[in-house]
């Protein structure tokens, strides 16, 4: 039996390592200090999770929120820190602030590691999509401005084209750089990418605090790929990821990652980060619509 695990482990990570090539291109992942040096220096991180800005949660919930989240020493993942960049994503106008937007993954991407090797082996293609904005970000700094340049000014809210959801998508619609017929290293197809991702992991959150027993995480895992990820994937990601869902951890690990003990205590966390992503993700939503971008290639 143990010599059929490390068969199956063995010829998973060859299909994933073989998948990799077929997705985005690959490059170093840096942290945000590192690959993008203004980064946290242009957006002020309110240290309080201002969770009455998110319309999804009641007015209770909000007066409950410093209650329920705490911090959860000796790991990686903090709820209370993920709210801090969602709340701070949320900018003026109804718009998403990119950077906090990228820093809310990066805490995801330490929660979908703690559910195991193979579940955390995809998320270095979130840390690509991550980097390969942040690099694009960078280039929109060093352009030197022309003219027509100066005509695509960003929202009042923002000092460049990549400080925003609304205004890097309104930037490389007018520049050209979205493809709507063929793949392009674009920031508008990468942020769709992510776009969608959030959606499945909302889908899991809610499942998880609506089904108490029976159905192991694996299986609510495989339920909110199916429904959102699986149509916009070729049959080998499909294939690959229903061995990775056979090899989730149980409900524990996942109760252990936001600092509780029991299902009924984690119902009310789940439900304040649900809602906040929520919020996010209805924006995005509204600002890729509006701009038919919700089928690029």
């Amino acid at each position: 039996m143990r010599m059929r695990r490390c068969v199956v482990t063995a010829v998973t990570l060859s299909l994933l390592l073989f998948l990799s090539s077929l997705w985005l291109p690959q490059g170093t992942v840096q942290s945000c200090e590192q690959s993008w040096r203004p980064c946290l220096s242009v957006f002020t991180l309110n240290r309080e999770v201002v969770r009455a800005a998110v319309t999804d949660a009641s007015p209770d919930d909000a007066l409950r929120g410093n209650d329920i989240i705490r911090e959860c020493a000796g790991q990686q993942f903090q709820v209370s820190r993920l709210l801090l960049h969602l709340s701070s994503a949320l900018g003026p106008a109804s718009d998403v602030l990119l950077e906090p937007y990228l820093l809310c993954w990066e805490e995801l991407i330490k929660f979908m590691e703690s559910l195991g090797p193979l579940v955390g082996f995809f998320t270095h293609k979130v840390e690509e999509k991550i980097t390969l904005i942040r690099q694009l970000s960078l280039e929109e700094s060093t352009i030197v401005m022309t003219e027509d340049a100066q005509r695509i000014a960003p929202p009042p809210h923002c000092s460049h084209a990549y400080c925003s959801v609304r205004s890097m998508l309104e930037a490389e619609l007018q520049r050209g750089v979205v493809s709507f017929d063929s793949e392009t290293p674009s920031g508008s197809r990468t942020l769709l990418r992510l776009h969608r991702s959030l959606l499945w992991l909302q889908l899991l959150l809610e499942k998880l605090a609506t089904e108490r027993e029976g159905r192991s995480m694996g299986e609510l895992c495989r339920d909110a790929y199916l429904e959102v990820l699986a149509p916009h994937h070729p049959w080998l990601v499909q294939r690959a990821a229903e061995l990775v869902f056979h090899a989730m951890p149980d409900r524990k690990v996942f109760l252990q990652q936001v600092c509780v003990r029991t299902q009924e205590e984690a119902e009310p966390v789940i439900h304040v980060i649900v809602a906040a992503i929520k919020e996010i993700h209805r924006r995005t939503q509204t600002e890729l619509e509006i701009r038919n971008m919700l089928d690029l290639p």
